[in-house]
């Protein structure tokens, strides 16, 4: 893993129109199919909106790209907390991307029926049943970062902080709802890591997190590949 790169923009509509163009580059130089893993939250479905504008809606190489999800709320695709169903609505629903390179988290059976159905989806995917740090998994990974530390749904407190066999577990406890969410082995097994932040309210955190703040979630991230951090103004650390 590289040292961390700290990206600013001026507000969060310039930084999600910076990680769309970052996105396209690489999804462009690359050759074959090419993977991303994705987030639910306010900045991310900005992100996925001018993705699915007519300015990348030209650019992107759609019929190379699969599209996973890091993490999602064990709700019907249609609720309207499905992550899912989030990006369906401003993304996927609005492009050309073939069905079968649309990868969402099932949500049927017991969230441990569902955590266990996507893993053999990666690791089919993938054509190995372990991870070769050479080979990563994921192209690119867009993640989040919650005020208390979390980022997908890996949450404080919650035994999935400590999962290192497997590629996806379920999260029971920590949030209302049962949640299905990858692992710290699949997140970092990421040729490009993104996270996203923006607002003034997340300052204080992710000051923490680029300290290294190993009580946040967030800050354990150790991808095998590049770091980044694309951040608002608001949110930028201060000196």
């Amino acid at each position: 893993m590289t040292s961390p790169h700290i990206d600013i923009s001026p507000d969060p509509e310039a930084l999600a129109q910076r990680v769309a163009g970052w996105i396209c580059e690489l999804a462009r130089a690359a050759s074959g199919s090419f993977t991303i893993a994705l987030s639910g939250g306010s900045t991310p479905r900005r992100l996925y909106q001018i993705l699915a504008g007519a300015a990348f809606r030209e650019a992107m190489p759609w019929d190379r790209i699969h599209w996973f999800w890091g993490d999602d709320r064990f709700v019907p695709w249609d609720h309207p907390d499905s992550n899912y169903g989030m990006v369906r609505a401003a993304l996927l629903g609005r492009v050309p991307v073939p069905p079968g390179n649309i990868h969402g988290i099932p949500t049927t059976g017991t969230p441990a029926d569902a955590a266990a159905a996507y893993e053999r989806v990666l690791k089919s995917y993938y054509g190995s049943e372990s991870l070769d740090p050479t080979r990563p998994l994921f192209d690119i990974q867009i993640l989040g970062l919650g005020p208390d530390g979390h980022t997908a749904s890996l949450i404080p407190g919650t035994s999935v902080l400590d999962a290192r066999k497997r590629w996806v577990a379920e999260v029971i406890g920590g949030r209302p709802e049962p949640r299905i969410t990858l692992t710290y082995p699949a997140i970092e097994s990421t040729r490009h890591t993104a996270f996203l932040v923006a607002g003034a309210d997340k300052r204080e955190t992710l000051s923490r997190a680029l300290a290294g703040d190993q009580a946040l979630p967030a800050a354990r991230i150790r991808p095998v590949g590049e770091l980044m951090w694309f951040v608002d103004e608001a949110a930028r650390p201060q000196p």
